[in-house]
């Protein structure tokens, strides 16, 4: 009798571990079924070509804009510093009205007062001028060849940092297609394990295969869907994160 009761405890210490284990699996396989599918979905979706995200990049940068603007206000003092010696070239004109008194003289040089006569009359006086400031004609030349240096530093800032960008969307680009292409393989894995638990558990259930064989597989599966889990947000955040420079979503 007491070596029945000890067999009969085995038992029910038995039945307790595999309703357990057995739920845990059910639970787990319930929830990651709408996992995979939209992680192989992902794996077949074709990236946008690099040269497109690069154009696209490049248009929305703000801080190449920002430096193709400044370029842009160099330019234009060049162009002030080029037209700055005109200010030394000019029209004046001038215009008097009021009265105007014409005399004659005699012989002994007296002013006959029958010949004084008084008008009204507009006088007008047009003449151009240029100045040639010592100073301005030493440093003219000097700014004018600043302004050029000027030019040339933002141009060369600005392509800087179009090369930066382009090099930054350039691994970034590799490296989700790196993250896809390992989701891809995780999720064939996960895919695999599952069906394989499938079919451990109906032999576990007909008593072919042993609990610690089972327990064992359990633990291998989690471990496949863990990795699964961790390449899919790995390679989605890298797709947001170029899409939010690119401007556009590549695939839903």
């Amino acid at each position: 009798m007491i070596y029945f009761r000890n067999i009969n405890k085995k038992r029910y210490n038995l039945i307790l571990i595999i309703s357990v284990t057995f739920c845990l699996s059910y639970t787990g396989h319930g929830q990651t079924l709408e996992s995979i599918d939209s992680g192989v979905n992902a794996t077949e979706m074709s990236l946008p070509p690099l040269q497109v995200i690069l154009d696209s990049v490049l248009l929305r940068s703000a801080k190449l804009k920002f430096r193709k603007d400044h370029i842009g206000v160099k330019e234009t003092t060049l162009k002030s510093e080029k037209a700055y010696w005109t200010r030394n070239f000019g029209l004046q004109a001038e215009t008097k009205y009021g009265n105007l008194n014409s005399f004659s003289t005699d012989s002994d040089g007296a002013i006959s007062s029958t010949s004084l006569v008084t008008t009204q009359q507009a006088t007008y006086f047009v003449g151009a001028y240029i100045k040639f400031p010592l100073f301005d004609l030493l440093n003219r030349k000097n700014q004018i060849k600043l302004a050029k240096f000027e030019i040339d530093e933002a141009e060369s800032m600005a392509k800087s940092i179009e090369e930066e960008i382009r090099q930054e969307v350039i691994k970034m680009y590799q490296d989700l297609v790196l993250k896809q292409k390992i989701l891809k393989i995780r999720a064939k894995a996960f895919g695999d394990g599952k069906v394989n638990m499938q079919m451990v558990e109906k032999e576990f259930r007909n008593g072919v295969v042993p609990v610690s064989e089972y327990v064992r597989i359990t633990s291998i599966t989690s471990n496949v869907e863990v990795d699964y889990e961790l390449a899919k947000s790995e390679f989605i955040t890298a797709k947001k994160l170029l899409e939010d420079m690119a401007g556009f979503t590549f695939f839903q």
